[in-house]
């Protein structure tokens, strides 16, 4: 499938009613615009194309889902305005996600480490918005306001894990699927509960938003085995973050270059 192709599955799949298409052949970009709300989205293909690759007809079923839950969202939010009651949650994003949306207004974030930064989203129930600037006002909240209420919900998240072992080192996985799994790296109470039951290093990795990896690497082929998982869920991830792991010590979250067969260097060591 070709990026035309693509086009025209998605248009057949969405209605071409709906939406005011522009494709941009020569940078394989897709411009989605609602014409009842005037707003819009835009795609870049080739990911898409990838995962279609490996998935067919579910990277389109998923793309479809996403596409239209953003839509509806942007539809309800029209009709009915905002409502932030219980609504804010942080998000995870790699430090090289764009902190201006389409429109060119800032997002509120927050700085997390050298490798990710903290975004904050409007729960819409199927799917979220990237809180920028403009909609602060709206929302009735201040910046402060914000991230606390942050803050406070993503630690009600449930935070059950499924363990694993593999050659004497323990993973456990949060994989709840709700658009914040990586988030929890932000529950600070849980990373704590977790470090009583870590037995080596603690490691802590969000390679996508929806999966966090916490590892008890007993010995030098943990280090290989997590490699190779968060290069996996990076690579196959919706919304990836980072295939880098973080060593957790002391309350504080260092990133680390995990070397094959080596021990890990951390940071600011390779530099």
């Amino acid at each position: 499938m070709n990026a035309s192709e693509l086009v025209k599955v998605l248009k057949e799949r969405l209605g071409s009613e709906r939406f005011d298409w522009d494709f941009d052949r020569q940078n394989n970009r897709l411009r989605l615009t609602n014409k009842a709300t005037g707003k819009g989205m835009e795609l870049s293909l080739p990911p898409l194309l990838a995962k279609y690759e490996q998935k067919k007809d579910k990277a389109i079923d998923e793309a479809v889902y996403t596409i239209d839950e953003t839509f509806s969202a942007m539809e309800r939010e029209a009709a009915e305005g905002f409502d932030a009651t219980g609504r804010i949650y942080p998000v995870i994003r790699s430090t090289s996600f764009p902190v201006k949306s389409k429109d060119g207004h800032p997002f509120v974030t927050c700085d997390h480490t050298a490798e990710t930064r903290i975004f904050y989203a409007l729960d819409l129930g199927k799917t979220y918005r990237l809180v920028d600037e403009t909609m602060l006002e709206n929302l009735g909240m201040t910046e402060q306001q914000l991230k606390e209420s942050a803050r406070f919900r993503v630690r009600q998240l449930p935070t059950g894990a499924k363990k694993d072992e593999v050659a004497g080192n323990v993973f456990y996985f949060v994989n709840n699927n709700d658009g914040y799994d990586a988030s929890r790296i932000l529950n600070e109470p849980f990373l704590k509960e977790m470090e009583e039951k870590i037995e080596g290093d603690m490691t802590v990795s969000v390679p996508h938003q929806d999966v966090l990896i916490i590892g008890d690497i007993r010995n030098e082929t943990g280090y290989d085995v997590l490699a190779q998982l968060t290069m996996h869920y990076f690579t196959v991830g919706t919304v990836p973050v980072t295939s880098l792991s973080f060593i957790y010590e002391n309350g504080e979250l260092e990133p680390i270059f995990i070397l094959a067969k080596n021990r890990p260097v951390r940071k600011e060591e390779k530099e």
